[in-house]
């Protein structure tokens, strides 16, 4: 599942980025509403948890742009009282959460509005993998795959993103996140260890200046 974040608090943006990572979400963090914005131009995702009081464009205004995408809202916001939490509903979001709250409410709330909105993957059938969520593991043609967490997580984020062209960058910040300097040549190793595990080598193709995309018809 792939989480944008946008807040503009840095130690409440790392603090719900670390717990969202730790239960197994791919998660992109936003410090204002024009950079959110650009993001959901570049990528897919399905959730956004959306602060309100943002520089460059507002919550609020933010709302209006998601809106006709269809991408479930969770609102985080330290406006409490009853009026901005309707009003943030009646703009369509799926939830609101008010700070300061604590991480096993949010992941709860998170999983709720993931399930209400049918995003819950429990396994994966693509080509002749079976990806199963619960328990991390990948088998081909009936026979089990080991792969380390770096790539059971780039593959997740390939299937999740199936015919879209992911940036080198971008593959590194959702798996790497920020805790790492960017390095292109370690998502290159990466993605050929991964490819030939599973028998890839046509699917993960090269793209030009860009990075890799997952070819699949299903």
């Amino acid at each position: 599942m792939n989480i944008l974040i946008v807040e503009d608090e840095q130690l409440i943006s790392d603090l719900i980025y670390k717990s969202l990572t730790a239960a197994n979400y791919f998660c992109t963090c936003a410090e204002d509403g024009l950079k959110a914005a650009d993001l959901l131009e570049r990528n897919q995702y399905d959730l956004i948890l959306l602060d309100i009081l943002l520089p460059e464009i507002d919550g609020y205004e933010l709302m209006d742009y998601i809106r006709p995408m269809g991408i479930p809202v969770i609102f985080i916001s330290a406006k409490a009282n009853v009026e901005d939490r309707v009003k943030g509903l009646k703009l369509g979001a799926d939830d609101y959460l008010t700070k300061p709250f604590e991480l096993i409410e949010l992941l709860a709330r998170v999983e709720s509005v993931l399930r209400r909105n049918k995003k819950i993957w429990e396994e994966v059938m693509i080509d002749n993998l079976h990806i199963d969520i619960g328990s991390r593991t990948v088998k081909k043609s009936g026979k089990e795959i080991p792969l380390t967490k770096k790539e059971y997580e780039l593959l997740l984020l390939f299937v999740q993103n199936k015919n879209i062209a992911l940036f080198r960058d971008t593959i590194y910040e959702r798996i790497w996140g920020n805790d790492y300097q960017y390095e292109s040549r370690t998502v290159d190793l990466h993605v050929q260890r991964l490819r030939k595990k599973i028998g890839w080598e046509d699917k993960i193709k090269a793209v030009y200046k860009v990075g890799y995309r997952l070819e699949t018809s299903e």
